[in-house]
């Protein structure tokens, strides 16, 4: 089934501020949540729309990504913001409520697991990814090597010594949020905080593991194989959820930012979906016809050029463009032709020129059918 509109889900207009997506990203948090709907998997999956929608247009630079591309931009071939789980939305936008689940103290703290446990997240890391031409046209998996933080090897990420230096805290039970039911004037109220003992972990650690001092991280290099999808420009960014760097006592890792450089190509210009390339002719070739090999980002191709052909024509290679990101559209290769004018002749060459320049011919004579400059460039852009 198609996605429907990031805007559509969270109800707001395209030119919404920041704080009117976070508050109807808020209401439709509360309608749809889990502590509210227990085993509801409709309620469960707008939940989860909602929270794909709000992590979108919550972010300046995926919101203009979505704008300009729809929801290609940021959920090409495997990145996004697509197939969040429970815990990645907790984990990332549990402040939306002002700290925890607003139906904790009301609904006893639902049925996720975990209850009001405290879940870190480990920071984004951004890397920049160079690609030529004929990368971007066809697409390409790029193996790249990534310093970041993993989990300790010796303690695997527990930051205790060893499987008998931790335990589940006594004092929360493992939920990592302690009740408190206090009497008033209107009768009991629950209210529900932060463990004071293990600070919302969940975990004791008795004895901490001397190789990473407690924390479960270390310095380590990982090989991430990236497909880029075909398409993609100068400045876009993509991500990869989950291969950034890893949170401290098994929380959730953050993201891959991948930021894309296009290399230079030595003889062609990208114009959006569209190759530029400029040819260059002699005068005798323009008048005579010629036929000329010209690159193009699948290889060499062989054009004619028609006798009389005009300095500034335009030759138009259907489909021997860059594709559109997701799409099976490609654009064109536009060819400028250049009539070359010699810097420099020969006292030969001057004598030929001096006959010829007094032909009938050779004299300009323009037809309805010749356009002039802005009308080729007109003609290009419609």
């Amino acid at each position: 089934m198609a996605k429907r509109d990031y805007y559509d889900v969270l109800g707001v207009a395209k030119s919404a501020d920041a704080a009117e997506i976070k508050s109807a990203y808020r209401k439709l948090a509360i309608k749809f949540h889990p502590d509210k709907n227990p085993d509801d998997k409709e309620a469960e999956e707008k939940f989860k729309e909602a929270a794909e929608a709000y992590e979108i247009l919550s972010n300046p630079e995926k919101r203009q990504r979505y704008d300009q591309f729809g929801h290609s931009g940021n959920a090409a071939s495997g990145f996004g913001g697509g197939g969040m789980n429970m815990d990645d939305i907790f984990s990332q936008f549990g402040d939306i409520f002002g700290g925890g689940s607003p139906f904790e103290s009301f609904f006893g703290g639902g049925s996720r697991s975990g209850g009001g446990r405290r879940v870190q997240r480990g920071s984004n890391l951004r890397i920049k990814v160079k690609l030529t031409l004929e990368e971007i046209a066809k697409g390409v998996e790029k193996k790249v090597k990534v310093n970041k933080q993993v989990h300790c090897h010796t303690c695997g990420g527990t930051g205790a010594k060893d499987k008998s230096s931790y335990h589940t805290c006594n004092t929360c039970g493992g939920s990592g949020s302690v009740r408190r039911v206090t009497n008033t004037i209107l009768g009991q109220m629950q209210t529900t905080s932060t463990c004071p003992t293990c600070n919302g972990e969940g975990v004791e650690i008795t004895s901490k593991c001397t190789a990473c001092k407690g924390e479960g991280l270390e310095r380590g290099e990982e090989t991430i194989s990236i497909n880029i999808p075909a398409g993609v420009s100068e400045g876009m960014q993509l991500s990869m959820s989950g291969k950034g760097n890893a949170a401290p006592r098994g929380g959730v890792p953050g993201d891959l930012i991948i930021l894309i450089e296009e290399v230079p190509h030595e003889h062609l210009k990208r114009d959006g979906i569209n190759i530029i390339y400029d040819l260059y002719i002699n005068f005798a070739d323009a008048a005579l016809g010629t036929s000329v090999e010209i690159p193009t980002i699948d290889g060499k191709a062989k054009i004619k050029i028609d006798p009389g052909t005009q300095g500034g024509k335009i030759l138009r290679l259907k489909g021997k463009g860059v594709p559109e990101v997701n799409s099976y559209h490609k654009g064109d290769q536009l060819v400028y032709v250049n009539v070359w004018t010699p810097k420099a002749v020969s006292p030969e060459e001057r004598s030929l020129l001096e006959k010829l320049k007094g032909s009938v011919n050779f004299k300009p004579q323009p037809g309805k059918s010749e356009k002039s400059f802005f009308e080729r460039i007109k003609e290009y852009f419609e």
